[in-house]
Order: structure tokens, then C-alpha cells, then sequence
């Protein structure tokens, strides 16, 4: 049973932006801090952002003034909003549900010109 789902990832040329979603069942969103995550090719998986229910949310120092965290409790989604990108953003981007140990199948994101 898939309960995370990512979309919006792709190919974007350095400075360019892009806008990850996750959609969550109702009650992993409502219950769950959610956060976004990156593991690059031959580096371990980096932490870079979280929000809570509440819509408290904390960036990772590398990624701070660039990426902001959201959410859309309609929608039961989270988004990732991705600008000025540079090459070394290139990565697999997953989210996830903060302690309960459920993941997304994660997007591929590539910065290239």
C-alpha cells in the first residue's frame, strides 16, 4: 500500500526552480511532521527540511533562503519549492513522515545545463 507519492521532479538548468508535492493519506498527514530528504549518487541521505502539523517548519543550513516547506492540508500534501538550483541539488528527493518510517518511492532531481 503506497501512502507517500512524489511527483514534480525532473531536469532544470542551474538557477531554475522547481516544485516537489507529496501526497499523504488524511491520516498520516494529520498526524505526522512531514520533511524532505535528498541522497545523491556515492553521499549518504541529507536531511533539509521539516513541517509539522501545525506548520512549524526547519531548514537544513545548506538549503535555507533557497527551499521552503508547505503544506496544503486540503490536500493532505506537502511541497518542496526549489529555487536558484544548482548542480550539487542533483539527487534523489524523497519525503517522508517524520518517526513513522514511511517513505516515499522518491523523484529524481537533475540540474544541468
Amino acid at each position: 500500500q503506497v501512502q507517500l507519492v512524489e511527483s514534480g521532479g525532473g531536469l532544470v538548468q542551474p538557477g531554475g526552480s522547481l516544485r516537489l508535492s507529496c501526497a499523504a493519506s488524511e491520516r498520516i498527514f494529520s498526524t505526522y511532521a512531514m520533511a524532505w530528504s535528498r541522497q545523491a549518487p556515492g553521499k549518504q541521505r541529507e536531511s533539509l527540511a521539516l513541517i509539522t502539523p501545525g506548520g512549524s517548519t526547519k531548514y537544513e543550513a545548506s538549503v535555507k533562503g533557497r527551499f521552503t516547506i508547505s503544506r496544503d492540508n486540503a490536500k493532505n500534501t506537502v511541497y518542496l519549492q526549489m529555487n536558484s538550483l544548482k548542480t550539487e541539488d542533483t539527487a534523489v528527493y524523497y519525503c517522508n513522515a517524520l518517526g513513522s518510517g514511511i517513505w516515499g518511492q522518491g523523484t529524481q532531481v537533475t540540474v544541468s545545463s
